[in-house]
């Protein structure tokens, strides 16, 4: 880019982002974020997607197919040339070099902003990050993007889904709603932040409605480019697992009596969980990972420790017990994989 204003941008720059490209647009949390995309009028969204795709994706979405599976990146390039911003939503269970390809194609194209598959943890927290073997992934990314000297990056800081994490079983947030039963994480008093799907959307959308630049010296607006290579906080929720429950019991109409509550160390279940993980067993992932979060140390807590940028974005205060009753009905219906 010319300069870091506006007005040192050659003729035609229009100081916005308004082609958007996305991977796993059908996704649990791509289809919040391209409906948030959509809604703000701002953008022209296109979904690359895999030739063998029938994921339904909504209406105003242009579909860029490109088989990214191979070493020929030819199709995908091209279907990325023009993008100002790629957005890479992908299940963990996807080939661990997809990223790679991506922001290689990102970069080849051209494309200036990329959002790697980083929707979580307090990427600027070392200790977390090592902890819940993240910092590899993390350090990779963000070193081949940089490396390539194109496209600038931009994590969200969400921690973990809010409606998803709820429903997901005892190994998340402590709850089986089959069961009714639930595993307190020391005095479950802990604090942490929680985002639900569609805040997620709301704050991409946002994000790239912001300018790219000021636009002289003298703006001192909210920019895109304030983010670059750096990490977007954000959050729906504060709470505890015992503020969860208040909301869970209040949804349920159910009292203390109707459950089953058990109490558990966190330290230990991640230890535990870390163990059998280091031994070959990839369902404890899932138990390590949250487990670790509800450190008695403020680290899921990064709202008290960072702030956060939901004002910035113009983000919406959401009801608790709206989401906890959509986490409820995913406990109940089994709609949440139990690991990982």
């Amino acid at each position: 880019m010319a300069g870091e204003s506006g007005n040192e941008q050659p003729q035609g720059f229009s100081n916005r982002i308004e082609k958007v490209a996305i991977v796993g647009a059908g996704g649990q949390v791509g289809k919040h974020i391209v409906e948030h995309l959509l809604k703000t009028g701002k953008h022209v969204v296109t979904a690359i997607a895999r030739p063998s795709s029938t994921s339904k994706l909504p209406e105003g979405v242009q579909v860029a197919r490109a088989d990214y599976s191979g070493d020929d990146d030819a199709a995908l390039v091209e279907a990325l040339r023009g993008q100002q911003a790629l957005i890479i939503t992908m299940s963990v269970a996807a080939p661990s070099d997809t990223m790679s390809k991506l922001v290689r194609a990102a970069a080849k194209a051209g494309v200036p902003y990329v959002l790697p598959n980083w929707f979580g943890l307090d990427a600027a927290n070392d200790s977390l990050c090592n902890d819940t073997f993240l910092s590899q992934n993390r350090d990779s990314i963000c070193a081949e993007i940089k490396s390539l000297g194109v496209s600038s990056y931009l994590l969200l800081v969400c921690n973990f889904w809010y409606e998803f994490s709820l429903g997901g079983g005892p190994d998340r947030y402590g709850f089986d709603f089959k069961k009714r039963s639930f595993v307190l994480f020391d005095d479950g008093n802990v604090a942490i932040n929680t985002s639900t799907w569609p805040q997620c959307g709301r704050a991409i959308a946002n994000l790239l409605s912001l300018k790219e630049v000021p636009d002289d010296e003298t703006d001192r607006s909210p920019t895109l480019s304030q983010f670059r290579n750096g990490s977007i906080y954000i959050s729906s929720f504060r709470v505890s697992q015992r503020d969860m429950f208040e909301s869970v019991k209040h949804v349920t109409r159910t009292t203390d009596t109707d459950w089953t509550i058990t109490h558990e160390s966190a330290e230990q279940r991640w230890k535990d969980s870390k163990a059998a993980l280091q031994q070959g067993n990839m369902n404890a992932f899932t138990k390590m990972l949250y487990s670790r979060i509800f450190f008695p140390n403020d680290d899921g807590d990064y709202q008290s420790t960072r702030g956060l940028h939901n004002d910035l974005l113009g983000l919406t205060v959401e009801d608790l017990h709206e989401f906890t009753a959509i986490g409820v009905r995913m406990g109940e219906n089994g709609e949440v994989a139990q690991s990982h």
